[in-house]
C-alpha cells in the first residue's frame, strides 16, 4: 500500500494509539527524541517512514507489547534488549535489585551472587554493574532467554557474568556456593485472569506462571537455597502481592533467620528474604 506524504501532526490525529505510544513508535522509526517530534510535528513524513510506522501500529493494535516493537525496555537506567520469548522487565523488580545492593551486598567484601531464572539478565547485570567486585552467575532453563541475557551482558558490562542453562539449581555443580541468591521467578497463578490481558498475552507463559498456584517455583528455590548458600548467606526473591506470608513461612521452614518482606512504592509487599546460618 502506497501512502501519501503527511505530517506527524496529521498522523497523530488519525492514530487510535495513546499519544505516548505514538511518540515512542515515531521516535523509533525516525531515530529522534520526543522533544524533536513535538518541535517538528508539521514536518512532512516520507512515505517509507509512514509505512514503517503504520506496520508497527498495526502490530501494537493486535497486542504486541511496546517493548517488543521497540526492541528494548529501560531498567535501572539502562536499556535492555528484549524480544519475543523473553519476559519484559518490570519496574517493580528494581525493588529487589536496590534492596540487595544497599542492604545485602555491603556485608561481603567480594560477594558471589547467583541469579536464578535470569530472563533478559536485568537482575544479574544490574548487580554486576553496581557491584563490580562481585562474581555473578546466572541461570535460566530457556535458551532464548539466555541468548538475550548474554547479548545484554556483552553490551552493558562486557559479558562479565557466567550464564548457565538449566532449571534453577540443576545448572550448578554440587560444589558451587554463593553469598547471595536472588530470583524473580514465575509466580502468577495459572488461574489468574491477568494472564489473558494486556502484554502478558504475548509474553512467554513459562516466564509468568508455574502452571499451578504460583508458589511452586518459589518453594523449589527456597528449599534448594541452603545447599548452595555459604553461612550467613542471603536469599531474596520477588513474589506476588499476596504471597509474602507463604514465602516467609517457607523460608522459616528451611531454617532461614531475619526473614522479612520489603514493600514497593505502592505499599505492596514485593520481595522477601532472609539469612541462612549453617
Amino acid at each position: 500500500m502506497t501512502l501519501p506524504l503527511q505530517t506527524i501532526q496529521q498522523a497523530q490525529r488519525q492514530s487510535p494509539l495513546p499519544l505516548l505510544e505514538q511518540h515512542m513508535l515515531w521516535g523509533h522509526v525516525l531515530g529522534v527524541s520526543r522533544a524533536w517530534l513535538i518541535a517538528h510535528d508539521r514536518d512532512p513524513i516520507a512515505a517509507a517512514d509512514w509505512q514503517h510506522y503504520h506496520d508497527l501500529q498495526a502490530r501494537r493494535l493486535e497486542g504486541t507489547p511496546m517493548a517488543y516493537l521497540l526492541g528494548w525496555r529501560e531498567f535501572m537506567g539502562h536499556r535492555f534488549e528484549v524480544g519475543p520469548g523473553v519476559l519484559i522487565p518490570r519496574p517493580e523488580t528494581e525493588v529487589l535489585v536496590t534492596h540487595v545492593l544497599q542492604n545485602v551486598l555491603p556485608r561481603f567484601q567480594h560477594p558471589r551472587i547467583l541469579d536464578l531464572g535470569t530472563g533478559s539478565g536485568i537482575v544479574a547485570i544490574s548487580l554486576a554493574l553496581e557491584c563490580p567486585q562481585a562474581t555473578v552467575v546466572a541461570t535460566d532453563v530457556c535458551p532464548t532467554a539466555l541468548s538475550w541475557a548474554k547479548k545484554n551482558a556483552r553490551t552493558l558490562c562486557g559479558g562479565n557474568i557466567d550464564f548457565l542453562q538449566g532449571s534453577w539449581y540443576d545448572a550448578l555443580s554440587a560444589q558451587d556456593t554463593f553469598d547471595v541468591i536472588v530470583s524473580n521467578p514465575p509466580y502468577i497463578a495459572a488461574a489468574d485472569v491477568h494472564l489473558a490481558q494486556g502484554d502478558l498475552r504475548a509474553e512467554p507463559t513459562q516466564a509468568l506462571t508455574d502452571g499451578q498456584d504460583g508458589l511452586q517455583f518459589l518453594q523449589a528455590i527456597i528449599a534448594g537455597a541452603p545447599q548452595f548458600l555459604r553461612s550467613e548467606g542471603a536469599l531474596w526473591v520477588e513474589h506476588g502481592w499476596n504471597q509474602h506470608q507463604a514465602v516467609r513461612e517457607l523460608m522459616l521452614k528451611e531454617g532461614f533467620s531475619e526473614v522479612r518482606s520489603i514493600h514497593d512504592l505502592a505499599s505492596i509487599p514485593r520481595i522477601s528474604g532472609g539469612t541462612i546460618n549453617l
